[in-house]
């Protein structure tokens, strides 16, 4: 696999899956598997706690293995995210599960294909699901399935592999199941919320940047939103260049599924409206408690009243620096944006969050011109 960024929770997975008796090497941005030999089908509380997406060796290792023991994830703090629907969707599939003192164990001779359809477009879910389905036997239906890039771009790597899979990127999915799947080489697509978050680094500072190897088909939604604000945008086959015209103009935004504004961006952008003009809404419909950051921004000076679902935000010339924590990975980006367009200095702690899905952030913000800088904590 190549691009794959220096990320925790790739080392987290990587860890994971050594601990399960994959071969694991890494070098630079390529990571090298092989799981021909498997002596543990089990997914541990102490790697699954730290991040969400080790749920995604659920389906697999059943799939492969005839059996599976993980523990219920963990993650940001932005919220209850159950994996009903994964099990459900495996249980339609043929499995049995029972969930016990935090542990989802799963059990089938071989899966069977079977119409599956989920009450709500759910990523993990729907990559699950597509994982187990692949070895299934018969053909398995996905309906309303997740659309983002990212289940377009484990569908081509499972092509490779040997799977027969149609229609990701829409909200019908099939798979056609197969006896087995091979080895490939396969280049991870860049990542969008990086992308974004760069984008609206330039709009907060009256930057002028250009976000290179990124897919600009993929960032449609937030490109929309920071044309609004009155930002210049120009894009190219591989690269999107932002230039700030001024203060930005305040605006609504709300979240929802792919090819929607990204809930993974609403911090960012929220970061954005507290130094625009005028007032602004932003509706977060995805997650009901990610409007942790919004006690932090205060700090800094920003005028947020919250009421349920909805943020109004009041916006202001300038932010001041202050210390501020983060509680989660999007947050955390937030709060540092918040900090390059604010007077005097911002500390941000917790920034351990920020290390699960940014790869040096720090250094990219310095090569912009920012001045940040890591430090060690005491102790």
């Amino acid at each position: 696999m190549a691009n794959v960024p220096q990320v925790v929770d790739v080392r987290t997975m990587c860890k994971l899956l050594s601990m399960m008796g994959a071969s694991v090497s890494v070098e630079g941005n390529r990571v090298a598997i092989q799981a021909e030999h498997i002596h543990s089908t089990e997914a541990p509380y102490d790697l699954v706690r730290k991040m969400r997406a080790s749920v995604l060796v659920l389906g697999p290792l059943l799939a492969r293995w005839g059996e599976a023991t993980v523990s219920l994830p963990g993650g940001c703090a932005i919220g209850t995210r159950p994996v009903d629907l994964h099990l459900a969707g495996l249980t339609k599939l043929g499995a049995e599960v029972t969930v016990e003192h935090g542990y989802i164990r799963a059990k089938a001779a071989r899966l069977r294909g079977t119409r599956i359809s989920l009450d709500v477009p759910t990523v993990t879910g729907t990559e699950n699901l597509m994982m187990a389905a692949c070895l299934a036997e018969g053909t398995t239906s996905i309906e309303n399935a997740a659309k983002e890039p990212e289940i377009v771009d484990l569908a081509d790597s499972l092509v490779k592999r040997g799977a027969r899979i149609t229609g990701a990127g829409t909200d019908l999915i099939t798979i056609e199941g197969v006896q087995e799947l091979r080895g490939m080489d396969h280049e991870v697509i860049p990542d969008r919320i990086e992308a974004g978050t760069f984008l609206i680094a330039a709009s907060m500072t009256g930057g002028d940047v250009c976000v290179d190897q990124c897919r600009p088909r993929h960032l449609e939604a937030v490109m929309t939103k920071l044309r609004e604000t009155g930002a210049d945008i120009d894009v190219g086959k591989e690269a999107v260049r932002l230039k700030a015209a001024g203060r930005p103009k305040g605006l609504d935004v709300k979240t929802f599924a792919y090819p929607g504004f990204p809930t993974d961006m609403q911090a960012q952008m929220m970061a954005l409206m507290c130094v625009s003009t005028g007032t602004s809404v932003i509706t977060e419909t995805i997650f009901e408690s990610r409007f942790i950051h919004v006690p932090e921004l205060c700090r800094m000076g920003a005028d947020i009243k919250v009421d349920g679902h909805r943020a109004v935000v009041n916006g202001k010339a300038a932010l001041t620096g202050a210390p501020v924590m983060a509680s989660d990975l999007r947050a955390s980006a937030g709060l540092i944006l918040a900090g390059l367009a604010a007077d005097g200095e911002t500390q941000v702690s917790r920034v351990y969050h920020l290390d699960r899905g940014y790869e040096r952030i720090e250094e990219k913000l310095r090569g912009l011109g920012a001045t940040i800088r890591r430090e060690k904590v005491a102790g």
